[in-house]
């Protein structure tokens, strides 16, 4: 008697008889390929087996050049993310910049130490900003270009050529080659030339 899971089981006659009974030996014996075509050469074989590599070599090239590709690509996503990821801090510290440039302007006649510390820090702002890639798009004088110029209106003037920035009304900028903020512009209009 065996026990088995707190069970006793009693191994008698019953499962004796309910076991298969063995093959007879009559000589057959199962072959891997049964039923399937084989060539009947070996150099049949082994041109098959020529085309397998051949085509298993052009696939691992393709794999390759596609992973070479994957990498290029990568790389050169994460260096435009580093290039450019600053971008919408810049931009939003944009205003601060006209706000200080709009204080200099207004204050334009005076002499006075307020004046002198607006410049101090409005240079030092500049200057931080420089660092870390930002320019400003050149407007007054400069062919009207609409890619960095955004024209708010037209104007009647033989001051400057036809189609070229008369006056910059706000500043443009742009980080490394990318467009931050289009200069706001006025374009002359010469109707003489």
């Amino acid at each position: 008697m065996a026990k088995t899971n707190g069970k006793n089981t009693n191994l008698d006659t019953d499962d004796l008889e309910r076991e298969l009974p063995t093959a007879p030996d009559d000589g057959y014996v199962e072959s891997p390929a049964q039923g399937a075509q084989t060539s009947a050469t070996p150099s049949g074989e082994l041109q098959k087996l020529k085309e397998e590599r051949d085509q298993l070599f052009d696939r691992l090239a393709r794999l390759q050049a596609e992973f070479d590709n994957y990498r290029k690509r990568s790389a050169r996503e994460q260096q435009d993310f580093r290039d450019y990821a600053l971008a919408n801090a810049v931009g939003s510290l944009l205003p601060v910049m006209d706000s200080l440039d709009l204080a200099l302007k207004n204050s334009a006649g005076e002499k006075s130490e307020v004046r002198s510390g607006v410049e101090l820090v409005r240079k030092q702002f500049a200057d931080a900003l420089a660092k870390l890639g930002l320019r400003e798009v050149p407007a007054e004088g400069e062919p009207f270009d609409p890619q960095y110029h955004q024209a708010i209106e037209m104007v009647e003037s033989d001051q400057v050529p036809d189609h070229h920035v008369l006056q910059a009304l706000q500043r443009g900028y742009k980080l490394k080659d990318r467009l931050i903020r289009p200069a706001m512009v006025r374009v002359a209009r010469n109707s003489k030339q």
